[in-house]
């Protein structure tokens, strides 16, 4: 039995939005590669919302599955360019794969999109 208890929830036949709140659940205990699991099917079910898809992401990122998060990320931002979480979370996993010159334009649209732009020379 996993630390949450829901394995009686799989048996029985779930809608889209029981699956994602449990995934929220899951991502909430840091179980990320149970909440990836669920929300990959989220992602299938309901492709055009931008949200599973963000959450999706994260696990990925947070259970190192970094190919994975950046091309959920990607896909975020072709359908949300002004998302700026997702655009922090891409340039941060591409600096976790090495890809440090990849990553700078990504966190500087981040930052600029928070308001945080360098001061003036």
């Amino acid at each position: 039995m996993n630390p949450i208890g829901f394995e009686s929830f799989e048996a029985a036949e779930e809608t889209t939005a029981e699956r994602w709140e449990r995934a929220g659940l899951f991502f909430e205990a840091k179980e990320y590669t149970e909440a990836a699991r669920l929300l990959a099917d989220v992602v299938d079910e309901v492709p055009e919302q931008v949200a599973p898809r963000l959450l999706l992401a994260r696990a990925y990122y947070h259970s190192a599955q970094l190919g994975r998060a950046e091309e959920q990320l990607r896909v975020v931002i072709d359908r949300d360019p002004v998302e700026h979480y997702a655009h922090l979370m891409l340039g941060r996993t591409l600096q976790r794969q090495g890809r440090a010159d990849e990553a700078a334009p990504w966190l500087r649209m981040a930052a600029a999109f928070a308001g945080e732009l360098p001061p003036e020379n």
